[in-house]
């Protein structure tokens, strides 16, 4: 299935990472949190990525333009550095669209402007390429096409350290305080499995989750996958040093091509 990417928004959370580094390009060790993902998605076969551009297109393009696969690779330097050997390989048989989906654009809008280069795709996936999971992407397909909706998309436990309150009927008396973690309430996670025909139901200027999904909820024809284990966003510069300091002990989830068997257990979210 093609993967389409949503990379153009202005990120001004995480603005102390880089005034001019889109925050798809956030770096996550020495690659951009956008490459995990698509390291990810290619791990389970997924190499045809569909970008949709915008703030900063650019550095994307740019980017991907002078990858060198050494920087992330084992490789075997010969004749005085004129010859380089891989030993093996990240972008192999990955296939990369660039497109210019406007800086001002919202998700409905990019998805919308990417839908020629999804000619022939009964089913495609999608995300939002800020954040990190490891949830099983082979089960959420499997549920989106067993139960045979027109969307399909993860749902995971807020990892927020907020409280709900909650006070009596008709006073500021406090009745109960919890952690929002303890309570069961579930926020969108990405990884979405859409099909074609979400095109007749997604119109000009719509955003994807609040228009598009409200439609698609009134036909009953919107299915959630429940995921409780690791994921994780890069919506602020904190998220990133998390995720920067499990990448740096060794202990990143998402990094599912790599033998789990080696890697530390998970640590807490």
């Amino acid at each position: 299935m093609k993967v389409v990417l949503f990379c153009g928004g202005l990120g001004l959370r995480i603005r102390e990472a880089g005034e001019n580094i889109p925050k798809p390009m956030v770096p996550i060790g020495y690659r951009p949190i956008m490459w995990h993902l698509m390291r990810y998605y290619a791990h389970y076969g997924h190499k045809d990525f569909v970008l949709c551009l915008g703030h900063r297109g650019d550095a994307i393009k740019r980017y991907f333009l002078d990858y060198d696969e050494c920087i992330s690779n084992d490789f075997v330097l010969a004749n005085g550095g004129k010859s380089i050997k891989l030993l093996s390989s990240d972008t192999e048989n990955w296939t990369i669209t660039f497109v210019d989906t406007g800086t001002e654009s919202n998700i409905g809008q990019r998805l919308k402007a990417v839908q020629k280069h999804l000619d022939g795709e009964e089913m495609f996936l999608a995300n939002y390429a800020d954040n990190l999971s490891d949830v099983s992407l082979p089960a959420v397909i499997e549920q989106a096409q067993r139960e045979d909706k027109l969307a399909t998309f993860v749902t995971v436990r807020p990892s927020q350290t907020f409280h709900i309150v909650k006070a009596e009927p008709h006073s500021s008396a406090v009745s109960e305080i919890s952690p929002v973690t303890s309570a069961d309430i579930w926020m969108n996670g990405g990884f979405f499995v859409l099909k074609q025909a979400i095109f007749d139901h997604l119109h000009e200027g719509d955003e994807l989750v609040v228009e598009c999904f409200q439609r698609l909820i009134q036909m009953r024809q919107l299915s959630t996958y429940r995921h409780d284990g690791f994921w994780h966003a890069m919506d602020t510069f904190k998220e990133k040093m998390a995720l920067e300091d499990l990448y740096a002990r060794g202990k990143a989830p998402w990094e599912v091509w790599r033998d789990r068997a080696k890697l530390p257990a998970m640590m807490a979210k």
